[in-house]
């Protein structure tokens, strides 16, 4: 999948950079990589023209950035322009890489996406990890990034970062995995237990897909929530393009709102949770299927065929789906509601009696509500995004850094 460029949004803050010589020129290297990553290909005069700075600056610069592998020429511009031709300048397709990797309950997936937002390489392995203990699960996740940076190696990227996706609540270390309820994990500190080498993020699965969904998604507002969903079911809210985290970066935990206080107990310790009605084995269970690799691909063939017990059971997620996003949407005012994740490719028999309860149940107008297209894909394409943004915000720190090798891999050539 190639992903669209970054026009849509505006470049995100990145690190606070003092008001000296050296953070104005890392500043500004960040601003000629966003111009020529959500415009490009350009000449060096149409980047001066569109940040504001002189030919000339923008010259050193964007020789800093070629040096650096970051920026490649690409001969001179299209034909009939008025005056003498520059140089187009574009985003390469090779050096840095973000790495993207997710846990899931029942899978493990890693992917590659170059500062283009194309995916370069994947790696999938499915399999319950339910209930085993962190240090198999990313030995074989560790094993998975291996292969995927081998494959993307062999076209000349490297690893600038590795972001990993948890269905979980996340320190604010970014790091430690703080309660995975579905896995059985607490404090569980990730960076001691994947290889040390490259920068690491860990953030819960639905933060990355809202960030996917910011970044990736067509015609997607600054300000809405992100609902999604596999075994559990996680939000993100996402308030003037940021992700709002709370005091202990724990926002969003929607599937753990109670919709029927004395329902069934779950994993959290809490009773009639959203999860408990509308996650995925709860579906599963209500339509009297037997939880599997493929549950959500035949919970839609078999809604689609009429089957009513299907039907029902997804009528019933989604009046509980409706009934949680009541509260959200009257608390926070978003200007959408956005289903990912699982729920994507439901939202033909979710939808109907979801907007009936947001419309019986907000105190305003309904709030709309829309579905995403990267489905199960987005916590990992955030993920590996995530780290791709990251090069975009300060791309000195790359080549200061210099290229990054995995181990167990041979360096990109």
């Amino acid at each position: 999948m190639t992903a669209p460029p970054h026009e849509a949004h505006p470049p995100s803050p990145g690190p606070r950079l003092p008001d000296t010589q050296q953070g104005i020129r890392r500043r500004n290297l960040a601003r000629v990589m966003h111009a020529v990553s959500a415009e490009g290909p350009l000449s060096r005069a149409a980047v001066a023209s569109r940040i504001g700075l002189t030919r000339a600056a923008v010259s050193t610069l964007v020789d800093e950035l070629t040096r650096s592998g970051l920026l490649e020429e690409l001969g001179p511009e299209r034909p009939g322009r008025v005056g003498r031709p520059g140089s187009a300048l574009a985003v390469s397709g090779r050096g840095p890489a973000g790495i993207g990797a997710e846990i899931g309950v029942d899978h493990l997936a890693v992917c590659v996406v170059d500062l283009r937002g194309a995916v370069r390489a994947r790696a999938v392995q499915h399999g319950t990890n339910r209930g085993r203990a962190p240090e198999p699960v990313l030995g074989e996740l560790t094993a998975l990034v291996g292969q995927a940076v081998a494959e993307a190696g062999r076209e000349g990227l490297w690893p600038a970062g590795l972001a990993v996706a948890v269905p979980g609540l996340v320190a604010q270390d970014a790091r430690t995995v703080v309660r995975a309820p579905n896995l059985d994990w607490h404090d569980t500190d990730l960076g001691a237990l994947l290889p040390a080498g490259l920068p690491l993020t860990v953030d819960n699965e639905a933060n990355f897909g809202g960030l996917a969904e910011l970044w990736l998604g067509e015609e997607t507002p600054r300000d809405f929530l992100h609902v999604s969903a596999e075994i559990g079911i996680g939000g993100a809210v996402v308030v003037d393009g940021r992700l709002l985290r709370g005091t202990r970066g724990f926002a969003g935990e929607l599937g753990h709102v109670p919709v029927r206080p004395e329902g069934p107990e779950c994993a959290c310790g809490g009773r009639g949770c959203l999860e408990q009605y509308a996650g995925e084995e709860a579906v599963l269970r209500a339509a009297g299927l037997t939880p599997g690799e493929d549950s959500v691909e035949l919970l839609a063939e078999r809604a689609a065929r009429g089957d009513q017990a299907v039907r029902g059971a997804l009528r019933d997620a989604g009046t509980a789906l409706g009934i949680a996003l009541t509260g959200a949407v009257n608390l926070l005012d978003p200007r959408t509601v956005v289903l990912g994740g699982a729920l994507a490719a439901l939202a033909p028999w979710l939808l109907p009696s979801l907007e009936r309860e947001l419309a019986r149940r907000t105190a305003g107008p309904a709030c709309a509500v829309s579905v995403s297209r990267l489905g199960p894909q987005g916590p990992l394409l955030g993920a590996a995004h995530s780290v791709v943004r990251a090069v975009l915000d300060d791309p000195a720190a790359v080549g200061e850094r210099g290229p990054r090798v995995f181990p167990g891999t041979t360096p990109a050539v």
